[in-house]
């Protein structure tokens, strides 16, 4: 490490944490990279699904990203835990938060909170073997679930409901996870869309998985793809391509006859839930109340029609937001870091001098993974105008050499990127002989005693 180099806290070891890594190492800083858990990638480990290891394969660009000289990994490391915002300040020219947004929307209706009603996020946490959701247990024993929503995450949940176990054994989904998913009783998925076909938010990839699937037949009412004057002058006028794809995908998925497959995957727009209904004595789920609704100048209104979809399981996929941060400036209304093009902004509206944000917790959960890249564009741009202009933060202890010292002090079980590497190559052992890519650690003990064993040989 250079003894005059300009250093930067990137805290958050996903996409954008990576990518903004790489644009500050080439712009001539050292990046010391914190994680929270001790292996890295985010998303791309705890989120991407299983079954698209070529989206996973993003990680060999981070991989490279990490054999620069000026880098160095932190795993294990908490900020409001182990560290303080302060500390960083007090060690760095600039800290860069790039911790995501971990925790669900809400519906906000009757009923959210009953047993076997769930978020997305703890699902797709729990089937991908997050440490933190390793020992949650979801009931799949009912034969009808509704997934509320119209995004990727949403398909996603959708098609490891009804994924073949075969299809299944051969990913890196978690081990705990296998089982339950492949004997799941789970035969018919509803995936509901507050407004139309046309602003349907998943990708056109994601959607044609679903018309793929061995075991399952993609079902779409006719009915539910005739626009509305509205949507069918603004898909011509101003949709993207991708929604026109979308929609004459969906137009030729209804019209195929039934494959006679066991499952079912359907596809519903124009309803939004208004109460998810219980047994009197459980509690337990028992189905959905529906508003149907129709579009007016692009907004989903309700017309006062419902109906009842009985289901055992309810999973909404609408959205993630952030999670304040000790002492970050937070915009509680939109769940994000207070921030203007990627500067921390003060409640007063200033730029808090030395601190930056980038990713979903910059600008809301949208986009794919490779959306990031630009976003930390933007952001890193900012920091080399402050750069430039002799903004950036002036640190009390700028000592390359002592950052270590210190977070083995307030972080005995700090994982260093040698130590990922060890819990990597144990993993990626582990899944060979079963032709998987890997067989995911998931309890965080134990990865914290392969790297530390790795690095205690000699």
């Amino acid at each position: 490490m250079s003894e005059n180099a300009l250093r930067v806290a990137v805290v958050g070891a996903g996409p954008s944490g990576f990518y903004a890594t790489d644009q500050l190492l080439k712009a001539g800083f050292e990046v010391d990279l914190l994680e929270i858990l001790p292996t890295p990638f985010g998303l791309v480990r705890a989120g991407v699904a299983p079954d698209h290891p070529k989206i996973k394969s993003v990680t060999r660009v981070y991989e490279k990203t990490a054999n620069h000289p000026g880098f160095r990994f932190f795993g294990g490391v908490e900020l409001g835990g182990h560290v303080s915002r302060q500390d960083l300040l007090d060690r760095y020219h600039a800290v860069l938060y790039a911790v995501g947004t971990a925790s669900d929307n809400k519906l906000g209706i009757p009923g959210e909170d009953r047993p076997g009603s769930h978020g997305a996020l703890e699902f797709v946490a729990w089937y991908n073997g997050h440490p933190d959701y390793a020992d949650h247990e979801f009931d799949l024993s009912a034969t009808r679930a509704v997934v509320i929503g119209n995004g990727n995450v949403a398909v996603d949940v959708a098609r490891m409901l009804v994924l073949d176990p075969e299809e299944m054994a051969v990913t890196d989904t978690a081990d705990h996870a296998i089982a339950p998913l492949g004997s799941a009783s789970v035969h018919e998925v509803i995936v509901l869309g507050r407004r139309g076909p046309a602003q349907a938010a998943f990708t056109t990839p994601e959607l044609r998985e679903l018309g793929e699937l061995t075991r399952a037949d993609i079902i779409v009412d006719p009915q539910d793809l005739v626009l509305d004057d509205y949507s069918e002058k603004w898909l011509e006028e101003e949709g993207e391509p991708t929604n026109k794809r979308n929609v004459e995908l969906m137009r030729e998925y209804a019209t195929r006859d039934a494959h006679g497959h066991e499952r079912r995957v359907e596809l519903r727009f124009l309803r939004s839930p208004l109460e998810i209904l219980g047994d009197d004595e459980t509690g337990a789920v028992t189905g959905v109340r529906i508003g149907i609704n129709k579009i007016v100048d692009g907004r989903a209104v309700l017309t006062g029609e419902e109906e009842i979809i009985s289901c055992g399981l309810v999973i909404r996929s609408i959205g993630y937001r952030g999670t304040p941060l000790a002492g970050i400036p937070f915009d509680e209304r939109r769940g994000l870091i207070s921030n203007l093009g990627g500067r921390v902004l003060s409640h007063e509206g200033e730029h808090e001098v030395g601190e930056y944000v980038v990713g979903w917790v910059k600008r809301g959960p949208s986009g794919v993974i490779g959306t990031n890249k630009k976003d930390a564009t933007d952001t890193v741009a900012r920091i080399l105008e402050d750069r430039e202009a002799g903004k950036l933060n002036t640190p009390k202890n700028p000592d390359a050499e002592d950052v270590p010292k210190f977070l083995a002090e307030v972080c005995p079980s700090v994982v260093t990127w040698e130590g990922w590497r060890s819990i990597d190559v144990h993993e990626t052992g582990l899944g060979e002989p079963q032709g998987r890519p890997r067989v995911k650690l998931v309890r965080t003990g134990e990865m914290l005693d392969i790297a530390s064993a790795a690095l205690s040989q000699p």
